[in-house]
């Protein structure tokens, strides 16, 4: 317990130890457990005892990093200070090179953020809620404007990290000795690893498709590096304005997916929901629930389409797509080559033209049966599902 897994754009999975510095908080958020109007225990580490443990748990190989978030206690700089401080330890008087990712709690100075980013790789302003109407019905103590706020000033920082890295001429990083420590360590970067945000999905009624919208204005405005989706955990008091029961998880699945289009395929949020449907399918994934609403844009001529149409092919990574253009510029693709780059024939198929198949897709993209073929089959009973 208390380990996450994250995955690098690479594919490798990090190992992180995901703690809370205390769940003792001054805010009401309905939605959340440790809220100052729940009725659970409370429990707070010091900095340096979330510091050694980290330490430990890095030398017995069970971690890469430390994901660090907490309550907010007496006010938003002080519980900054605190995080700030835990990093500050781990970093100068355990020499830990792990990875670090610190809460930037909204409404601290911005000095605070300034100073969070010289110890953390990563750095998380939550948003919580998509829309400020939700967060002002449920967590009236808090609103978007002041969130916004913390990732500009992290966004700031960020971006004359990278002017001051671009300045500096090419040699061996400034070495220095820490007083007392006798450690020689090099120059860190600001929060190198970006800053990210984190969305409740479930907890109010609003749409995929506002939420969609409120991540990719985020990113365009801030320069996130990721928006995590994080599905409702009901909580023990009942409360009208709260769903009694979780979501699927599966709905947080697909707006990872949603996300990923939007930032890597070149998708635009409003493309993957519809104003009368603004939700995303549950039993098909968003690249391939708008391949089948837009079958006039198929199939797609693989020795001529451009990288951006192509990237809309369901079944098409941008791997596989690149390496789909790099093959065309010395022959013409056919089905044997997309096998040979282990691209999943049967759902690529019916949208695709190659040099020795000219017209098999359009015989598949107008069957009505086409979606019922990727769609998961209904379940059958058992004989432990009793009478029908």
């Amino acid at each position: 317990m208390g380990i996450c897994h994250s995955y690098t754009p690479d594919g490798r999975c990090v190992s992180l130890l995901k703690l809370l510095l205390t769940n003792v908080c001054i805010y009401d958020c309905q939605y959340c457990i440790n809220r100052i109007s729940s009725d659970i225990e409370r429990a707070r580490f010091t900095p340096e005892e979330v510091a050694q443990l980290t330490v430990d748990f890095y030398r017995r190989n069970y971690i890469e990093g430390l994901f660090l978030s907490s309550g907010v206690i007496k006010s938003a700089d002080y519980t900054m200070e605190l995080l700030i401080r835990t990093a500050r330890v781990l970093r100068e008087q355990h020499a830990f090179h792990g990875y670090v990712h610190l809460k930037a709690v909204p409404g601290a100075s911005p000095e605070l953020y300034a100073e969070a980013g010289r110890f953390a790789d990563r750095l998380s302003a939550n948003i919580e809620l998509a829309t400020d109407a939700d967060l002002q019905r449920l967590a009236p103590e808090k609103d978007h404007a002041q969130v916004e706020r913390a990732m500009a000033s992290i966004a700031g920082e960020i971006a004359e990290a990278r002017e001051d890295r671009a300045s500096r001429e090419p040699a061996s990083p400034v070495l220095h000795t820490e007083d007392g420590a006798g450690i020689v360590r090099g120059r860190r970067d600001y929060a190198p690893a970006g800053q990210s945000t984190q969305i409740i999905v479930g907890a109010t009624d609003t749409s995929d498709r506002s939420i969609l919208e409120t991540s990719s204005g985020l990113y365009a405005r801030h320069g996130l590096r990721r928006v995590y989706y994080s599905a409702f955990s009901p909580i023990p008091l009942e409360d009208p304005r709260l769903p009694a029961a979780a979501p699927p998880l599966v709905r947080e699945h697909r707006l990872y997916q949603a996300d990923w289009l939007i930032r890597h395929y070149g998708f635009d949020a409003g493309e993957l929901t519809l104003p009368e449907q603004p939700n995303l399918d549950l039993e098909i994934d968003p690249k391939l629930a708008w391949a089948l609403a837009h079958r006039e844009a198929f199939p797609v001529d693989l020795n001529r389409a451009p990288r951006e149409l192509l990237l809309r092919v369901p079944g098409l990574g941008v791997r596989s797509v690149d390496r789909l253009l790099k093959q065309r510029r010395v022959r013409a693709i056919r089905a044997a080559d997309l096998a040979a780059l282990r691209v999943p024939l049967a759902r690529v198929a019916p949208f695709v033209v190659t040099a020795d198949r000219p017209d098999a897709a359009l015989r598949e993209l107008d069957l009505l049966a086409l979606r019922a073929r990727f769609a998961p089959p209904a379940r059958q009973l058992d004989l432990f599902d009793g009478e029908p």
